[in-house]
């Protein structure tokens, strides 16, 4: 059973709930929020089946919804507003949703607040990965490196799909560090930088969504 909780962000999997836990950490936001990862299950297929009931939690106050965009962002917003809007609590006070995402990530103000975020900002297409990207700081030497060796693989030889591209590279830097670690802990051993814009606008959403 999941912890019971007035204030949720549900995510895909454990490396998402993992960047934000260290995001939260490192910036000292007191937002008081439970996480809720797919677990083995993860995906966006089981993150989606959990959106409507979430919401329907008795003592609910706040719900965050945090997915990939993949290659589509407007598919995507689009299948998780329509989850939204299956929840008995927000059909009856005719919740009204943006038709498309909001750069600096969706927030309404209902009873439940319901906030939307596609990784990696809202308008590309894109995933967890490519909003870890840019957390690398400025001018890193390694990070053209690591895109250098990837990018030489053959394709012949790749095993990843060409839209996985970015995670390769992401992880292929990651492998560089002096403790190779998941994207989670290198935020926490500050090779990854929380000052990076996009990550301030991802905590302004979480601000705004699970805030006073």
């Amino acid at each position: 059973m999941p912890e019971r909780a007035s204030r949720i962000l549900l995510v895909e999997g454990q490396d998402d709930k993992h960047v934000v836990l260290h995001i939260i950490h490192r910036l000292g936001l007191e937002l008081g929020l439970a996480i809720r990862d797919g677990g083995d299950l993860g995906g966006y297929s089981n993150l989606r089946a959990r959106i409507d009931t979430t919401i329907d939690e008795p003592g609910v106050e706040a719900v965050g919804i945090m997915a990939d965009a993949n290659d589509a962002p407007q598919s995507r917003w689009d299948s998780v507003t329509d989850a939204v809007r299956a929840s008995e609590r927000l059909r009856s006070a005719n919740v009204e949703l943006p038709d498309s995402p909001v750069p600096s990530g969706a927030v309404a103000e209902d009873k439940p607040r319901v906030g939307i975020w596609l990784m990696p900002d809202n308008v590309r297409p894109g995933e967890l990965e490519d909003f870890v990207a840019e957390m690398i700081p400025h001018g890193d030497p390694v990070r053209p490196r690591a895109h250098a060796y990837i990018d030489g693989i053959p394709e012949a030889d790749r095993k990843f799909a060409e839209g996985k591209t970015e995670r390769a590279r992401i992880h292929a830097w990651l492998a560089a560090r002096e403790e190779p670690r998941r994207m989670g802990l290198a935020i926490r051993a500050d090779d990854l930088s929380t000052e990076a814009p996009l990550c301030q606008a991802f905590a302004e959403w979480l601000r705004r969504l699970f805030g006073p």
